[in-house]
């Protein structure tokens, strides 16, 4: 910072000021200073400034290595608003969702100076872990709900999106909704089970058994079999859209045809959603928002003004060509 000083003719003072974008620095010399800087080659040195104001303005993001389109486009989402809010992002993946896992990364982040942590939780194991960090490091959930005491956490109201879906389906004129389901272990996929089950529940619908699988299209496919064999079949409801692009081969190679025979609906409206064949109906997730949402609630607590522990963004129906009223018998 001297050296820069000297070359621009200015005192170290000043330096500090163009750095930190104080306004009482005249444009001229902002200038002159920004021109040494890039002379000089010159950086701040984040750990001094870190050591100096105790803040690193680094936020540490857990994921975990999953090629999963819900997961990847919540950290890319959370990384994303973290930058446009002017923070570094620190991240650490861990192989899976154990609860030890998930400790051991707070820890390393802890180590970095962090000053917040958001983590990618799919599973109630990642909240409950990070009920462990250090009372001084706040921490905020994405994904799903823990224990009463772990971390505050923003999530996807997936209910209500299961609702929409199944309603979508009833208003066409099905008489009932089946369902191909997600992990038993992941609360997402149970959430879905219940906003389905609940709308038959209340339209006096029957409501058919509900098989827990994988979120991939091979499960789909596999299940898909088994309800394309079934004439009595005319609506699925999938716990996500790769779950439905398996049912659609399952059908088209059992002559089902869609939505003729059988409507599909899917789950998270992911970029490739419209090009299915047929387009698929779907219920859209908006991670930008769950991004800025999550972010906005980790500051809120860092800050020490936050009165909510708990953030629900509300799904949308994205209606396509892969679903329309039932068969006429």
């Amino acid at each position: 910072m001297r050296d820069v000083a000297k070359l621009a003719g200015v005192s170290h003072q000043t330096v500090s000021r163009v750095l930190n974008n104080h306004p009482n620095v005249r444009q001229e010399t902002r200038l002159r200073v920004l021109e040494a800087m890039q002379s000089l080659n010159y950086r701040r040195n984040l750990a001094a400034r870190t050591l100096v104001t105790r803040q690193s303005d680094t936020l540490g993001i857990i994921g975990f290595e999953t090629t999963l389109f819900g997961p990847a486009s919540m950290l890319y989402a959370i990384e994303s608003a973290a930058r446009d809010a002017g923070y570094m992002v620190s991240i650490a993946s861990v192989r899976d969702l154990e609860r030890r896992h998930v400790v051991e990364a707070v820890d390393r982040l802890t180590q970095h100076a962090v000053d917040g942590v958001i983590a990618i939780a799919p599973k109630l194991t990642v909240t409950n872990a990070l009920a462990q960090a250090p009372p001084s490091l706040h921490c905020v959930a994405v994904g799903t709900a823990g224990e009463p005491d772990a971390a505050p956490t923003v999530g996807i109201d997936n209910t209500a999106g299961a609702r929409l879906a199944t309603q979508h389906l009833l208003d066409l004129g099905h008489a009932t909704v089946h369902h191909v389901a997600g992990p038993a272990d992941w609360p997402e996929a149970q959430e879905r089970v219940e906003g389905w089950r609940d709308t038959l529940y209340k339209a006096g619908a029957v409501v058919p058994p509900a098989d827990p699988g994988w979120w991939d299209a091979e499960s789909g496919y596999a299940r898909g079999r088994v309800l394309a064999a079934d004439p009595q079949v005319t609506a699925i409801f999938c716990a996500n859209d790769r779950i439905a692009l398996g049912v659609l081969r399952a059908l088209h190679e059992t002559g089902r045809r869609v939505p003729d025979d059988v409507s599909i609906i899917g789950f998270d409206d992911m970029p490739d959603a419209g090009y299915f064949l047929p387009p698929l109906t779907t219920v859209r997730q908006d991670f930008r928002e769950l991004g800025h949402r999550a972010l906005a609630l980790l500051l809120e607590h860092m800050a020490g003004d936050s009165t909510t522990d708990q953030v629900l963004v509300t799904p949308h129906l994205v209606p396509r060509a892969s679903t329309g009223p039932p068969p006429l018998r």
